[in-house]
């Protein structure tokens, strides 16, 4: 509980406490009419700062009409008419609801944050064989730091001595440990399971892991969905109508069939007033998304806002990228052919040349290379997005990247039509051959695709910067509904651009990516989706919804959880709303005392509070 909530439960405590006193008083005592009056006016400006306070800062943004001013209205005219105990009464229930609403979404962003809540303590610095305790954020990049067994790891790194098993449950959902060794890079927020381990930083405090995930559990409250909006606009011209109809209540009766009863259809008209207040109707959604970003939380879900719940649920056509998004992005070379040179020697030139670089292509040709890589023989690399890589190795400028490479550089080659990823390297101006590289589709894709293709009706659409014999071959395996390879990073934002002018105003396109050059497609979109929160912190930054690990069917859970919160949603608004028109035809003809009415108000929000907790609990 926040110390904020204390201090109002304290205030709140006091005041019904003067209120009870003044009851007991009244009932044994005989009393002053001002006596009693001064009394029941301490306990109702106890019990109602919060609810002055909330009509201050109202004011102060020129919101003149909203549930606040309804309720003071309603309770300073019961003063009026001398009703004290009913007036303090309904500022007690209506208090006691407002307690419970923020009780309940401390409640829910405390739990969103235990869910995740990465952030280590403390990181052990060793400087000359010597260990010392710092924050984490003092941390500089070379920095060398020592994680012990149950230790959380401070920052990214590579593990530079020791082996050891990590959890990283917190940031992929994984609850089998993983085993590192030196030359391996660790990330913050993982836990330290068997040994001690030495290693170097590789990236600021605020730079890790652990500190984009949490800035963007503190920032989901920031964006607002479609219905919330809806509710917040609905309210303004319901606050104004409402005050007429109060009004009417009031003046018209007696005016006419009950001429000079003022004071029974001022009092109706009071309750009437009360009733009315949008208290239950406008916290009936938020609170409803905020259970939706809990839940999603609670399955490794990362979601920036309840807006892109709301749009994920909406959504008709599903854009993927290929490469570690629908196939491992494991790649093994499967074929090497040589010009002018023998296989190994070409071989040792990509491996070389690649030595500096995380790319999985790279990777996989230093694996094949298998023998020892001398990295001070490669200088003056450069990357070329969408091309490739340049250096310079052993005198000669080497470039490996795709055939748009070789055109580049005008180096004549055969185009290779094979299945996989080809490899050109050209040796100056002069071709040296290709290295094919095959990767393969993730087993859980196409039950993934197919649940979107029944339960969505969705259209799916890879788009992907590798060859077309390699995309149209994953394209065909998984039956998507179009597919575009060759593409450029501004390609793949023309492409998504023609889908979206395709699209009619109910319904969202999803975009489905994890590497840097995805990042312009998922900022785009109107909801990105970026696969591992061990990606690309490009893409990471750009998307909307972050699956914290690599598992495709967590868009499945996505869409199931987004679903099951805009179905409490609706449940929470026709509720709420029903329940008050008939509460307010029942006051204005007298059925309804005041306190009964703001019972019947707080009762409502309790019930979509309650139902706020199942989308918590909800189980995909």
């Amino acid at each position: 509980m926040t110390r904020e909530l204390k201090i109002r439960i304290m205030i709140y405590g006091t005041g019904v406490l003067v209120y009870l006193c003044a009851i007991l008083v009244t009932m044994r005592f005989t009393l002053p009419d001002m006596a009693r009056f001064v009394w029941f006016l301490a306990a109702y400006l106890l019990i109602g700062l919060d609810v002055f306070r909330k009509l201050g800062e109202n004011l102060m943004q020129k919101k003149f009409l909203t549930e606040y001013t309804l309720i003071i209205l309603a309770t300073v005219g019961a003063f009026g008419v001398s009703r004290y105990t009913e007036g303090v009464l309904v500022m007690i229930l209506f208090e006691l609801g407002m307690i419970f609403e923020a009780y309940s979404t401390d409640n829910a962003k405390r739990s969103i944050e235990s869910m995740i809540n990465i952030r280590p303590e403390y990181a052990t610095r060793k400087v000359r064989g010597k260990e010392f305790k710092v924050d984490p954020s003092a941390l500089k990049i070379g920095h060398t730091i020592v994680i012990r067994p149950g230790e959380r790891i401070p920052v990214d790194a590579v593990v530079t001595s020791g082996t050891t098993s990590i959890d990283t449950k917190a940031l992929t959902g994984e609850s089998i440990p993983e085993n590192v060794w030196p030359g391996e890079k660790i990330y913050s927020g993982c836990i330290n399971l068997s040994a001690a381990i030495e290693a170097k930083v590789t990236a600021l405090y605020v730079d890790s892991t652990v500190s984009r995930i949490m800035e963007m559990v503190e920032d989901a409250q920031n964006q607002k969905a479609e219905s919330e909006t809806f509710v917040t606009r609905f309210s303004r011209a319901y606050v104004p109508i409402m005050l007429i109809c109060s009004l009417a209540v009031m003046i018209y009766p007696p005016l006419t069939f009950s001429y000079g009863n003022w004071d029974t259809w001022i009092y109706r008209g009071l309750i009437f007033l009360i009733i009315a207040c949008p208290t239950g109707l406008v916290m009936s959604v938020p609170i409803a998304f905020l259970g939706g970003i809990a839940s999603a939380a609670r399955h490794g879900i990362v979601v920036k806002g309840g807006n892109y719940l709301e749009d994920l649920a909406k959504a008709d056509t599903f854009i993927f990228d290929k490469t570690g998004t629908l196939t491992e992005g494991v790649f093994r070379v499967t074929e090497v052919k040589a010009v002018g040179m023998s296989e190994q020697e070409l071989l040792r030139i990509a491996a070389h040349v690649e030595c500096h670089s995380n790319h999985p292509i790279a990777q996989s040709l230093k694996e094949a290379y298998q023998g020892e890589i001398k990295e001070t023989k490669v200088y003056r690399m450069r990357e070329i997005p969408g091309f490739g890589v340049n250096a310079t190795f052993e005198g000669q400028r080497i470039y490996i990247g795709n055939k748009r490479l070789m055109e580049r550089q005008k180096v004549e080659c055969d185009e290779v039509r094979q299945n996989g990823t080809p490899v050109y390297v050209a040796v100056g101006d002069r071709y040296a051959g290709y290295i094919l590289i095959a990767d393969t589709v993730k087993e859980e894709a196409k039950s993934t695709l197919q649940y979107l293709r029944d339960r969505c009706r969705a259209v799916l659409v890879m788009l992907t910067g590798d060859t077309e014999s390699a995309g149209r071959e994953v394209a065909k395996e998984l039956q998507m509904d179009y597919a575009y390879t060759n593409l450029m990073p501004e390609d793949k934002l023309e492409q998504l651009e023609d889908f979206m002018g395709l699209q009619d105003g109910g319904e969202r396109l999803v975009c489905v990516g994890d590497g840097i050059n995805d990042a312009p497609v998922l900022a785009r979109a109107d909801v990105g989706i970026a696969m591992g929160a061990l990606g690309s912190a490009a893409a990471i930054e750009a998307a909307d919804i972050v699956l914290m690990d690599d598992e495709l069917p967590r868009i499945v859970d996505a869409i199931k959880i987004a679903r099951e919160t805009l179905r409490v949603v609706s449940q929470n608004i026709t509720f709420a709303m029903v329940v008050k028109v008939l509460i307010l035809i029942l006051a204005a003809v007298g059925y309804f005392g005041m306190w009964e009415a703001i019972a019947a108000e707080v009762g409502v929000m309790f019930v979509v509070i309650l139902n706020a907790v199942w989308v918590v609990r909800y189980q995909v």
